[in-house]
Parts: C-alpha cells; sequence; structure tokens
C-alpha cells in the first residue's frame, strides 16, 4: 500500500495527498469540512481582537463547543480528570482504529509506526524542547514513575515534596523508602498561599545536604495552584539536586514552554486539556539525564540514552497515539492565549459569584500567575463527597470532590472551552441554594 491508497483507506482523499503530506494531515483535510472549517470561520470573525475580549465572546465559544459531541442534559466541570475529545480527534482515532484491523501487524508496523515520530515532533514543538527529549507515554503516572523509579538513589537520600502532589506519586516514593531506604519528606501548603514566594520558601526549608530530588506540581490536582517552577529549579540544579515536574493539569492549559519551567523532568496527560484521546501522555527528561534513568520495562544497553527506551511497554493501541497531532491541531486552531484567557474568565467567573455567600471558603488564588482554569471551594456543613453528590443528583453539576487528610476537603471545578456561561452560572446557581438554605 502506497501513502496515496494510505489515505484513501483513512477515509481521507487524495486529492488532498501531495509530497511531505502525513497521512494524519491528509485525513484532517477531509474533517477540517465540518466542526474544524466553522471554528476557522469563527477566527476570522475575531481576528484582531485580543484574547480576553474573544473571552467574554459568547457565540464565539458557542463554535467551540460544536466542535464536540456532549450531552446538553449534563453540566461536565471536571475537565480536571479527563476530557473529551472533540469530533475531528474521535474521528481521526476511529480512521486509524479501522485501519489497524484491516491488517494489524502489517499496518500498524509500516504505516502507523512511522506517523508516532511526528507526533513527536509536533508535541516536542509545542512544548519547546527537541524530539530527543520527549517520550510518548499513556499518562502523568506512567511517565514520572518512570523517573521515580528509575532513578538512581541511595539509602538515606531524601525526597522533598508537597502533601497536595498526586497520590501515585506519593505512592511511589513510598515504595521507594520501603525498597531502598530513601526518605520523603512532604511540605504543607496554604490554599490559597500569600505569594509564590512563600512556595518556593516552604520548599526549601525542607531541603538538607541529603536531599536529592525536589518533586513538585506545576499545578496542584487539589486546588489548582501554580508553583514557581522555574524559580524552584533553577536553585534545585544549583544544589545539584534532581527536578521532577508533575504537569498533568498543566499542558494545554495555558502556554508555556520547557524554557518558561527549566525543570529535569516533566510529565504531563494529553487526554485532559489537549483533548486527545485518552490513554496518551508525554516525558520530558533533559538530555544529558536520559542514560542515568533505568525504563519501567526493560531496553536494550543500545538504548541507554534513547529516549524511546521509555516507550518499550509492549503492544499498544497505536491508534491512540495518531490521533494526538489532531488534537494538537484543535488546539492550536483556538490559539493557547485565547484559550487560557477564557479559562481564566470562567473560573473567576464563579468565583467572584460564590466567595459572599455564607459558609463559602475559596481555596484558590485570582492571581492569573497562579491559577487558570481549576478552581476550589469548600461549604460549611457539607463535605467534599455530600457536596459533589448533591450537585449532581440536584442540579445534573459534575465536578470531582479533592481530600488531603488532615487539612482540608473542597470540590474542585474545571470548566473548559465548550462550558457555557449557562453552565457556569447553574452552578453558582446550585451552591447559593445550598448556602442560604
Amino acid at each position: 500500500m502506497d501513502r496515496r491508497d494510505f489515505v484513501a483507506a483513512l477515509g481521507g482523499s487524495p486529492l488532498f495527498f501531495h509530497a511531505g503530506l502525513s497521512a494524519s494531515s491528509a485525513g484532517q483535510a477531509t474533517a477540517g469540512t465540518g466542526s474544524l472549517a466553522r471554528l476557522r470561520d469563527a477566527n476570522r470573525a475575531v481576528a484582531g481582537s485580543s484574547p480576553e475580549a474573544v473571552a467574554e465572546d459568547e457565540a464565539y465559544w458557542l463554535r467551540v463547543r460544536q466542535a464536540f459531541t456532549l450531552d446538553a442534559n449534563h453540566v461536565n466541570l471536571n475537565s480536571g480528570s479527563v476530557s473529551p475529545a472533540p469530533r475531528v480527534v474521535s474521528e481521526a482515532m476511529q480512521r486509524y482504529w479501522t485501519l489497524t484491523n484491516m491488517a494489524p501487524s502489517y499496518y500498524v508496523d509500516e504505516l502507523l509506526y512511522p506517523e508516532v515520530e511526528l507526533v513527536r515532533r509536533r508535541l516536542a514543538a509545542m512544548f519547546g524542547c527537541s524530539p530527543e527529549e520527549l517520550a510518548l507515554t499513556r499518562n502523568t503516572s506512567e511517565s514520572l514513575q518512570t523517573v521515580q523509579l528509575g532513578w538512581p538513589l541511595e539509602r538515606g537520600d531524601e525526597i522533598v515534596s508537597t502533601t497536595q502532589d498526586y497520590p501515585r506519586m506519593l505512592t511511589a516514593w513510598r515504595q521507594r523508602e520501603r525498597r531502598d531506604g530513601v526518605r520523603l519528606k512532604l511540605v504543607t501548603v496554604p490554599t490559597p498561599p500569600p505569594s509564590m514566594d512563600a512556595l518556593y520558601d516552604r520548599i526549601f526549608a525542607a531541603v538538607t545536604p541529603r536531599t536529592k530530588v525536589i518533586h513538585i506540581c506545576h499545578m496542584t490536582y487539589t486546588v489548582g495552584q501554580i508553583f514557581p517552577v522555574r524559580r524552584i529549579a533553577d536553585e534545585a540544579r544549583r544544589r545539584g539536586i534532581l527536578s521532577i515536574v508533575d504537569g498533568g493539569h498543566t499542558f494545554a492549559q495555558f502556554p508555556f514552554t520547557r524554557d518558561d519551567l527549566g525543570c529535569d523532568v516533566y510529565g504531563s496527560s494529553l487526554h485532559k486539556w489537549l483533548c486527545a484521546p485518552v490513554g496518551n501522555g508525554l516525558l520530558y527528561v533533559r538530555r544529558p539525564l536520559i542514560a542515568r534513568i533505568w525504563p519501567l520495562l526493560a531496553a536494550e544497553a543500545a538504548q541507554d540514552d534513547d529516549i524511546r527506551k521509555f516507550e518499550s511497554i509492549g503492544t499498544y493501541p497505536i491508534a491512540l497515539r495518531t490521533a494526538v497531532s489532531d488534537a494538537v491541531l484543535f488546539h492550536e486552531e483556538i490559539g493557547a492565549e485565547r484559550k487560557a484567557a477564557r479559562l481564566r474568565f470562567l473560573r473567576e467567573r464563579w468565583m467572584r459569584a460564590v466567595e459572599p455567600l455564607p459558609g463559602v471558603t475559596l481555596r484558590t488564588s485570582y492571581d492569573p500567575a497562579q491559577a487558570c482554569a481549576l478552581g476550589a471551594m469548600s461549604l460549611a456543613g457539607m463535605g467534599a463527597q455530600r457536596l459533589t453528590e448533591t450537585l449532581q443528583r440536584r442540579w445534573g453539576i459534575h465536578v470531582r470532590p479533592r481530600f488531603v487528610p488532615d487539612e482540608f476537603e473542597c470540590i474542585r471545578v474545571t470548566p473548559n472551552v465548550f462550558t457555557t456561561l449557562d453552565e457556569i452560572d447553574l452552578f453558582v446557581e446550585a451552591i447559593r441554594t445550598l448556602a442560604t438554605a
């Protein structure tokens, strides 16, 4: 099968084929006649407008919403766990899946696996790193645990993290405590903190000469707090400490690059804010460090300094991975600055509205440098689990409860680009009803 036939098998037209055009790009060309084309029309209509102005243009975001297949009777305010994919992505995945099933061993090995390198290059360009520093994984947990379990540590070495880091990551460090005799030190942080400086100070107050790793969230999964990653990473490197950053909630939520972070290791899930198919993630490792990290599954010695050694997981549904390029295209069509402005606008709208209500405690900062889409709140007299269940049962609103033992519990509210103002206002009305009952 040549590439022209390959495009046709994917459901694309050979008319879109030309030298240098990838199969994924050709598939997108046909999908672009639908929702993607309407989004491009909407972009032309707001050309020249600031991201902040477009953030309040409900007609524009209705066009974006129409690119998704959603349940209009359900209010999804939990994109922080996983986001739906727009139709251009789900249709691409289906095309790749259909092709896979035509002759899996041939079409996957000969046609689809080469496309994975295009995915790697697109993601690397978006993150601002070399493709040789970026591994394609299934999620943030796989990305970071690869490094957590593969980085050389000795008995007595210390790891500094926080009580609000993701539980699976803390579990990985606790396993190394049991296995290798290292020590995990957890720092508590206020919600919200008085400043970014306070976060930096708390991290380094826990650092000692035995500290070998600092593991922090770029944005916490609990309340959406952004950390001063660049400042922490720079000081960590000056002290010879490895910096690991959990970016599960930041890649494609707001614009930044590798150089804005300066960390040694960064992992993220692409099925959150990039809206890629579920089961996609990335792992960035600074090039000189790759050879020092053992992969989760064995790799040949010849791959010691090859980022692809972290991808040797056995058989994997490659249709999920090849469709990531379509998610990048959709994200770039909206625009990172425009997307972030909308997400901050939605979060601030509900936070400002519920803040004066009796019993409401906001746990996320208004400072745009410290927060974007994710916001969190507590309601006196109603635990997070009960509040979550009540919102779903009475109003059809889906949020996520979050618990930090011995500190606080809250609900995390995470709208997305498909969220309407009516949905945000319904959430506000629900909280008002419960707070004043």
